[in-house]
């Protein structure tokens, strides 16, 4: 832990100026981004005595080494400033609101031909128009099969689609009319698309024009004495109004606003939002957050505003926007309309309601968010006092001189000795941060040793972490002669598949240069507080596995110079913890708090690991003896299948009939003929129910 009054600023050093500042800890990554109006007093407020600082506050400032912030002209750059920094960084002690459970939106994929209405999840994709959240996917489901019969939209997928496509007959939902068929030319695509958009229109509010000119339309056929269309119409509007009812009508018609509330209490805090569309809910979704320091409702209704909106653009952000709190600074309430109103294009109203049906509305958002909070509470994983407890049970069990806030878990996994991969997770203040989870190949050797690959993996991961040191200067005379680093780009570390990339690079802010603290330029020049990989040592290394993977891991980093990382191993059959040079394993109890955080770390190691081996299998049996062929890529080796229909057949080919297939030249011809007859073939495929010896189509053989 660092003593803050050693990287604290000197007098007079801090500007009283609007800015953003960042406090980084001792390996230079960023571990707290934050904004101020004058930035003399906010990070002044820092320095004051421990005890007077909130926990979560007291915490971070004794993790950080250094601080060092950027000036700006207004209070909305510094805004938009630390939001982009927040979401660059990923600093481990901002307020982050976790999504309390994946919601589905229902989505209009625009961004096809034929668009699709369907149900999604995560990630919002361009060109595709969402609406919601909902609270469960089935109630999507129910309103779309009552829009259907009015907005005969496609639903199906790509496969179905090519496939009525190719065989000139639509899907079930053609047949009955809840689909206009587009896959065997019923509309043209100007039409389907059409088609979408009034969906979309009906979707997002404007219903009572669209229902009204139905009434007309129905009204019309009736005097026409065209009885059967009047009964179609007079069910369409039926159903749209059947729709209209599963959303309950709580504003006026024109209303576009978000309502937002919040519970809170000394260390975390719930926000739950109700969208309102036209008048109607049309979604709610709900969030909870750790409170880092000591921050009122207006600030984290602020960091929640960011969240919500930092991505959307256009109609995505409301016309109003209702909040319980707003800053008491009228400068700061005007620079967050601001950014709303340029994050849509067009004025935000940001305010909080004082009376009638909005307020109303208000009270029953906060109480959902107090019974948010209420659920959260009870939730084991996710509370803080529960996550501080159980690093403290591992602390004082494995005798560590304080808690291990950074956790690293290797796990290795094979099929039978083929196959063999490691993988390792990392655990911070005791929740997964699945950016810097990283996957190995075992190349030292062949075959099944569990050992030995633990040996390696560790040596690998421990080299890379040294080599960073010597990189950024911090390689001191005791580590000098302890080993050789290896060369750069150790082979067989593979980024993980995660969403979220962390290493793009970004040009620096203006300004970047006022920094504070005891860093030199020259660190600043080559380290930018973005998490790198390998870079940051654990406090803790767990390995899957008992006494004789423990005692690879400790080995392994012996060889190196590290003395400073703790090594305990979980075997799975008791779950006992083992410890270097200990002849009994550590029994903590079945109730343990510290035991249930090693088994998830374990498990979710075991997870990552079997995930990325299925992953290799998978892949080397789908290889096929042309992948080999230098210069032969995957446009030509699908002309080469469909031209002889089977890689037996194209085996039995000449050189001058594979010159036939259209692209290719002699040269390649007779690379592939080389390649193909340098690979036996593969046995033949047997039908076991009838003993029929089956042909080879094959696209895919076995090596």
């Amino acid at each position: 832990m660092a003593d803050p009054s050693s990287y604290r600023p000197k007098p007079g050093q801090i500007p009283d100026s609007p800015g953003v500042y960042r406090f980084r800890d001792d390996h230079r990554r960023v571990i707290y981004v934050g904004k101020a109006k004058s930035l003399r007093p906010r990070l002044s407020s820092y320095f004051q005595d421990l005890a007077n600082l909130h926990p979560r506050t007291r915490t971070m400032v004794t993790t950080a080494a250094s601080v060092e912030w950027t000036v700006v002209s207004t209070e909305v750059e510094a805004l938009q400033l630390e939001y982009s920094w927040i979401k660059e960084y990923d600093p481990r002690f901002n307020v982050k609101y976790r999504d309390d459970k994946s919601y589905p939106y229902l989505a209009v994929t625009l961004n096809e031909e034929f668009p699709r209405v369907q149900v999604m999840r995560g990630a919002k994709k361009k060109g595709v128009r969402y609406f919601g959240p909902y609270g469960h996917a089935w109630a999507i489901r129910e309103t779309v099969d009552l829009m259907l019969r009015v907005f005969p939209v496609r639903t199906c997928s790509a496969g179905v689609f090519k496939n009525a496509e190719r065989t000139g007959r639509p899907c079930l939902l053609g047949y009955i009319g809840k689909c206009s068929a587009p896959c065997v030319g019923r509309v043209t695509p100007d039409e389907h698309r059409e088609l979408a958009e009034e969906f979309c229109d009906f979707m997002a509010g404007r219903t009572g024009a669209y229902i009204r000119r139905l009434e007309r339309r129905m009204t019309d056929a009736a005097e026409e004495m065209e009885y059967e269309r009047a009964g179609r119409l007079r069910d369409d509007i039926g159903a749209l109004r059947r729709a209209m009812e599963k959303s309950a009508v709580v504003l006026a018609d024109a209303t576009d606003a978000d309502l937002i509330a919040v519970a809170e209490d000394e260390l975390e805090a719930a926000v739950q939002i109700f969208h309102v569309r036209g008048g109607r809910v049309r979604g709610q979704r709900g969030w909870v957050t750790d409170k880092v320091e000591e921050v009122d409702t207006a600030g984290l209704v602020e960091d929640a505003l960011q969240q919500l909106y930092g991505e959307e653009s256009g109609d995505s952000v409301p016309k109003e926007v209702l909040v319980p709190a707003l800053p008491e600074d009228q400068v700061a309430t005007d620079a967050l309309s601001q950014w709303l109103s340029e994050r849509r294009g067009s004025q935000v109203s940001l305010r909080v309601p004082q009376r009638g049906d909005k307020k109303d509305l208000m009270a029953t958002v906060g109480r959902n968010a107090r019974q948010s909070l209420v659920l959260h509470k009870t939730k084991r994983a996710s509370d803080l006092t529960t996550r501080s407890r159980a690093l403290e049970e591992i602390a004082q069990a494995l005798g560590l001189d304080s808690v291990p806030l950074r956790i690293e878990c290797f796990d290795i996994s094979h099929l039978q000795g083929d196959d063999v991969v490691a993988s390792m997770v990392v655990f911070e203040d005791g929740l997964a941060r699945k950016s810097e989870y990283r996957r190995f190949q075992i190349k030292g050797f062949e075959g099944q040793d569990d050992v030995r690959s633990m040996h390696e993996v560790i040596g690998r991961r421990f080299k890379r972490y040294l080599a960073e040191k010597e990189r950024t200067g911090e390689w001191t005379e005791e580590n000098e002669g302890s080993t050789a680093l290896g060369e750069n780009g150790e082979n067989g570390e593979n980024a993980d598949d995660a969403a979220d990339d962390t290493t793009g690079q970004i040009p620096a802010a203006p300004g970047e240069n006022g920094h504070a603290g005891h860093l030199g330029t020259s660190s600043l020049k080559e380290d930018d507080g973005r998490p790198k990989r390998f870079a940051y040592p654990p406090q803790l290394v767990v390995v899957d596995g008992g006494r004789p993977q423990v005692a690879a891991a400790k080995r392994a980093m012996d060889e190196l110079g590290i003395d400073d990382v703790a090594v305990c191993g979980l075997a799975k059959r008791l779950e006992e913890v083992w410890l270097p040079d200990d002849d009994d394993p550590v029994v903590l109890p079945r109730s343990s708090e510290g035991l249930y955080l090693l088994q998830r770390v374990r498990d979710e190691a075991h997870r990552f690991a079997i995930t990325y081996q299925r992953a290799k299998r998978a892949k080397r049996i789908r290889t096929s003896p042309l992948d080999d062929v230098p210069g032969l890529g995957e446009t030509r080796k699908q002309a080469l299948i469909k031209h002889f229909g089977s890689v037996k057949k194209l085996r039995q080919a000449t050189i001058e009939q594979i010159c036939e297939v259209p692209g290719l030249g002699r040269k390649t011809a007779e690379s592939v003929a080389v390649a193909l007859a340098g690979t036996a073939p593969a046995a033949p495929a047997v039908n076991t129910a009838t003993g029929e010896i089956m042909e080879d189509d094959g696209g895919s053989t076995h090596d």
